[in-house]
């Protein structure tokens, strides 16, 4: 499974510098790092030559504020690169800058402090109003908003939330604002998180929000699948989206698509659509592999998963709405699915019930069609699927094909529960419900996949390489 994570080779050349006139000093090693990239950079520089401390203890948040405030002088000079090098580097949030790239070392830790002291608390979003806990929120250990060109990658560097005392204070009800994410991109542009190691996030793990043209790729992520909320990435109100070559373990959904909550979603109006995933493993035993909503109020659309392994997971393909909800879901596509050990393999409800406040209006009902599946093997499968639209609102256009389950030997006997849905069926094993109009060889149905190429598809990332001190 870790060799669909891509870890490019970093270290092509390593030469001894002379000590400078520093006496009583090592010489130190300076490596040259080659990465791929969306853009290269001409500036770099270590966070060591800001005062970094990387023995794990000593809090590095003000060296990290102040590296990036130093090299965000060269955002119209060729762009910069911050090097993390190999060490354990405390922090607390820090905010990126345009037209930078901040690279680990393989073997560098970013650390997130467990002070909440140190931690800034921000605004909620406003296509989520007051949210799922609270209103305000403690901001992500690594932040940006209003960014173009920024880049987070390294050699499999480890970015690491220390969430455990997070999770037990939120289970205790003792945070006042909610957890931080790991990573959250806001209102930017042309943005590229690749080749990390992303471990116990306090909550969601990557969330790019209010963005355009974002490519996720080669990440690893892994949470005890018992942590609360520890979903791993989470595109929210974003267009052209690439999620790539990835490995997740997770306390929640692997990837969970969404775009605002209830009436504050509707009023922003930015929906997900041009989403692309594949070649993702996933386990997540409470939880979905690709979960579309439940705050989809702001509308997804077209959104295209193919090559998918799921392991020991709760669903793999789930769509969860609402009356009050409002916004929709359309134009899904997935293809080239293998599951191993489900409770189900695919999950419709249109009977989600949590809300941001009482302010919502039930009459706001989605708009959930043209869902299509194909080309899917599982096994070891507990029920093939649990599909719950809205009475009076049906779930249309759904289409199946080419699937084959193979039931647990704890499998249920109903294996199929339609209501207030519409579609077509071929060749799945077992037998679909009626609702899902069996069509006989004749009229053999291949659920559609598109053709054409979306944008952020064709964006090829560059060579780029760098020289760094490692001491």
């Amino acid at each position: 499974m870790q060799s669909l994570v891509m870890v490019p080779t970093l270290v092509l050349l390593l030469l001894m510098s002379t000590t400078n006139g520093v006496e009583n000093r090592k010489p130190n090693a300076i490596e040259r790092f080659e990465y791929s990239a969306m853009n290269c950079r001409d500036h770099s520089a270590s966070l060591a030559d800001f005062g970094g401390v990387g023995d794990g203890i000593t809090s590095n948040t003000k060296a990290f504020q102040a590296a990036i405030n130093h090299l965000s002088r060269f955002s119209s000079d060729g762009g910069s690169l911050l090097f993390v090098p190999p060490g354990k580097w405390l922090t607390a949030s820090f905010n990126l800058t345009s037209h930078f790239t901040l690279f680990l070392h393989k073997d560098a830790v970013i650390l997130g402090s467990q002070d909440e002291s140190e931690w800034p608390v921000i605004e909620g979003l406003p296509s989520y109003g007051p949210g799922k806990d609270t209103d305000r929120r403690f901001s992500s250990l690594i932040f940006g908003t209003n960014l173009t060109n920024v880049v987070i990658t390294g050699d499999n560097g480890t970015i690491d939330g220390q969430g455990e005392l997070w999770w037990q204070k939120f289970r205790n009800r003792e945070l006042k604002f909610t957890r931080p994410f790991l990573i959250e991109i806001s209102y930017s542009e042309n943005v590229q998180i690749s080749n990390l190691t992303l471990v116990n996030s306090a909550n969601w793990n990557i969330h790019p929000v209010y963005c355009s043209n974002v490519i996720v790729q080669g990440i690893t992520i892994l949470a005890p699948v018992t942590s609360p909320n520890t979903d791993g990435i989470n595109p929210d109100s974003c267009t052209n989206t690439r999620i790539e070559d990835c490995y997740i373990v997770s306390g929640d959904d692997c990837v969970a698509v969404k775009s605002g909550l209830d009436q504050y979603g509707i009023a922003f109006g930015m929906p997900t659509k041009h989403l692309v995933i594949r070649r993702l493993t996933c386990i997540s035993p409470t939880s979905a592999v690709i979960a579309l909503g439940s705050e989809m109020s702001g509308g997804v659309q077209d959104v295209r998963a193919e090559n998918i392994v799921a392991i020991s997971s709760e669903s793999g393909v789930r769509i969860k709405t609402g009356k009050g909800r409002g916004g929709f879901v359309k134009d899904i596509y997935v293809k080239g699915m293998t599951m191993h050990t489900m409770r189900w393999v695919f999950w419709m409800t249109g009977n989600y019930g949590s809300h941001a406040d009482n302010g919502y209006d039930p009459n706001a009902l989605p708009v959930i069609q043209n869902i299509n599946y194909r080309d899917m093997v599982a096994e070891n499968v507990t029920m093939a699927s649990w599909l719950e639209g809205i009475p009076g609102d049906p779930f249309t256009g759904i289409c199946i094909s080419n699937v084959t389950i193979a039931l647990a030997e704890t499998a249920k006997k109903l294996q199929w529960n339609c209501t207030d849905i519409a579609g077509i069926s071929s060749g799945v094993v077992p037998h679909t419900c009626e609702l899902l109009a069996n069509q006989s060889l004749e009229k053999w149905t291949t659920c559609d996949f598109p053709e054409d190429i979306l944008p952020i598809e064709e964006v090829q990332l560059k060579k780029c390489s760098f020289r760094s001190k490692c001491v």
